[in-house]
């Protein structure tokens, strides 16, 4: 079995300003060691901001989404070239509100992770199932589909049983809700996702992908749910916005 590191990454979503981040970095930066990966998802127009006071610590940075399409007419958009500029490292992809609000399908978060991957910034890929999908037994069926097209456009770049993409399983239902899945629930979807791994792409890529759950995780649960084999950190969205409890997150994950 391959050691994945824990990785907590911070979803800022719509929110944030010049004084409130410098607040937040600097109370959870302390919290921040080699034991743990951390990276914040910050609102574009505060990149430049993230990066200048992120620079030189353990913490990276990243978008929260980006255009498949290198320039051009793409009025509102944000490309890759962009966001190598700002030393970005990762990016989100198909995050739910993503494929809510803006009507995204599985094969244009495909397209994005691909040419994320493309210009070497990670991509995690969202996945996740809806109220209504969970109550007609059909979690596994819905990942699979979000999955799937994944792994053909991205999956030629698994090599040397590691894959350049991270896989964030947010159920729809627990995101901002104040309701969590329970960890066991949590570790059956993740062991789901790690067996449609090993199907397309082998074992040893399937035992070195991250898999991180995402939806109302703070500081209470963090540990009980992270503690579970195939749970390899968190996305977290709400409780990243309070360095607090941001830092009782990453204190969960290094155990």
């Amino acid at each position: 079995m391959i050691a994945r590191k824990k990785l907590v990454a911070g979803n800022w979503k719509m929110n944030g300003s010049l004084v409130a981040n410098e607040t937040l970095i600097k109370g959870f930066l302390p919290e921040v060691t080699d034991a743990v990966d951390v990276v914040v998802f910050v609102p574009a127009p505060y990149l430049a901001q993230v990066q200048g006071l992120c620079q030189g610590s353990a913490v990276k940075w990243g978008a929260q989404d980006v255009s498949s399409m290198p320039n051009g007419a793409y009025t509102g958009e944000v490309s890759l070239p962009m966001l190598e500029e700002f030393g970005v490292t990762h990016v989100l992809v198909g995050h739910s509100e993503r494929r809510t609000y803006h009507f995204e399908s599985s094969d244009a978060v495909a397209d994005k992770a691909l040419a994320a991957i493309e210009a070497s910034i990670v991509p995690i890929v969202c996945v996740g199932e809806t109220l209504q999908e969970r109550e007609a037994g059909r979690v596994v069926e819905v990942i699979n589909a979000q999955l799937d097209p994944v792994f053909d456009r991205c999956g030629r770049y698994a090599q040397n049983g590691k894959w350049p993409v991270i896989v964030a399983y947010e159920p729809v239902w627990a995101i901002g809700t104040g309701v969590t899945a329970s960890p066991e629930q949590a570790q059956e979807v993740h062991a789901a996702i790690r067996q449609r791994v090993q199907e397309k792409l082998g074992l040893e890529v399937a035992q070195s992908t991250r898999v991180l759950y995402g939806g109302s995780v703070k500081p209470s649960n963090a540990a009980e749910i992270f503690a579970k084999n195939d749970i390899d950190g968190g996305l977290i969205g709400g409780a990243a916005l309070s360095s607090s409890d941001f830092s009782g997150i990453i204190r969960a994950a290094r155990g």
